[in-house]
């Protein structure tokens, strides 16, 4: 025996021993929470340095489901805002029968995913499948959208300019902190508070920037109308802040289920329009009487018009303004569909900071389209919506590390 232990092995049998060694250590290796001090040293030491977030398959598949939603609000919205502001140029009394149209088009479009049929009848009956969340959460909600939209339409029968309405959505980053601080108990740090700010100077000053709309005529009624509008505006404000903040809370405690909140908050408006059929019909008569703006044989043609449908066959073009009631009725629902993606992943305050940067990004492009022109105003405006925005996004990130580090302290 000791002759055999003395025995000195081959380099065949090294290489061998030095395999099963390294699978037993594969096989049986420890977790790193149960490592040792010295072993998980050496690891450390052994281990490239790590640069960022490990690119992990939850990781990508969140950065994916992000980058999804973000195309979904700022392609759809923005191209929602481009077809808004045709149909605005073709009469600024569509407000109604658009949102009408908009509510109906998104129920319609959901509805056959909230339905399940009873085959035990001879003819299925179809009944509405069970709700995650109580139907009287989506009631609040309804009550405070319907409002809120109806509000912001009415508020263009008070000549309320188109750039004072974008001023007033961009303060709703504001009414998120504060409602959130009030009701919610957020804390926010200054720096925080500082780039919101920043954001909501910066679409302000590139929303003034843009020159109002000439009146040809003015009344003493002016003023009067003018404050109503305005007063419209603020109360649709904070409609717009209590409706992100009962979103948030549903949400959390239900989960979020935003495809059924979506579907619900639009169904439940639709009988909320019968009151307001006059004003509906109005929108569609409108619609139907500006045809001959897109037809360049009509003595009545508008030249910005006619050049949309320039391309378009002359049977097709007198059709030019459904066409574009259509997109916008489409781009609404994506619109409308990553903005609820949107506010069940994150806070109502992020939510608003990238709404109110594609807010920026609309009027840019408006702007481009329709020929407004650009000027140093603008510019200003643009760059400190682009500048807050990544300052909040650090300030976030950098606020989020640090309270994980201490609970993993704690």
């Amino acid at each position: 025996m000791a002759a055999r232990r003395s025995r000195s092995r081959t380099p065949l049998e090294r290489r061998a021993d030095n395999a099963n060694a390294v699978i037993t250590n594969l096989a049986f290796k420890k977790p790193p929470g149960r490592q040792g001090p010295t072993q998980r040293k050496r690891v450390q030491t052994e281990r490239e340095p790590e640069t960022g977030i490990p690119l992990t398959k939850p990781v990508v598949l969140s950065l994916v489901d992000l980058s999804f939603m973000l195309t979904l609000v700022f392609g759809g919205c923005c191209t929602n805002v481009w077809t808004y502001e045709y149909l605005l140029k073709i009469d600024s009394r569509l407000g109604t029968a658009l949102t009408f149209s908009q509510m109906a088009f998104v129920t319609i479009h959901s509805l056959p995913s909230f339905l399940s049929w009873d085959r035990a009848h001879t003819i299925p009956l179809p009944s509405f499948k069970p709700r995650h969340v109580p139907v009287f959460q989506w009631a609040l909600q309804v009550f405070v959208l319907t409002a809120g939209n109806l509000l912001t339409n009415w508020a263009y029968a008070f000549n309320v300019p188109l750039t004072i309405q974008i001023v007033f959505r961009s303060a709703g980053l504001v009414v998120s902190l504060i409602f959130g601080r009030l009701f919610l108990n957020k804390r926010y740090t200054l720096s925080q508070i500082a780039s919101v700010l920043l954001v909501t100077i910066g679409v302000v000053l590139a929303t003034l920037s843009r020159p109002a709309p000439p009146i040809s005529q003015t009344t003493p009624d002016d003023a009067t109308d003018y404050t109503i509008g305005i007063s419209m505006l603020t109360l649709s404000l904070l409609l717009t802040g209590v409706l992100g903040m009962l979103q948030e809370i549903t949400y959390k405690k239900y989960g979020p289920h935003w495809k059924e909140g979506l579907f619900y908050t639009h169904s439940l408006s639709l009988p909320v329009f019968l009151f307001l059929v006059p004003h509906v019909k109005y929108g569609f008569t409108s619609l139907s009487s500006s045809t001959s703006k897109f037809s360049s044989r009509t003595p009545d043609a508008d030249p910005t018009f006619a050049a949309l449908s320039a391309n378009l066959p002359s049977a097709v073009a007198p059709l030019t303004p459904y066409l574009i009631l259509a997109a916008n009725l489409v781009t609404q629902l994506i619109c409308v569909s990553g903005v609820n993606q949107l506010s069940s992943r994150v806070s109502s305050v992020s939510t608003n900071l990238v709404l109110t940067t594609r807010k920026a990004l609309s009027l840019c492009f408006s702007v481009w389209w329709f020929g407004n022109g650009w000027n140093t105003e603008l510019g200003i405006g643009a760059g400190m919506v682009f500048l807050g925005s990544l300052l909040y996004t650090l300030v976030s990130s950098s606020s989020s590390k640090e309270e994980n580090d201490k609970k993993k302290d704690e």
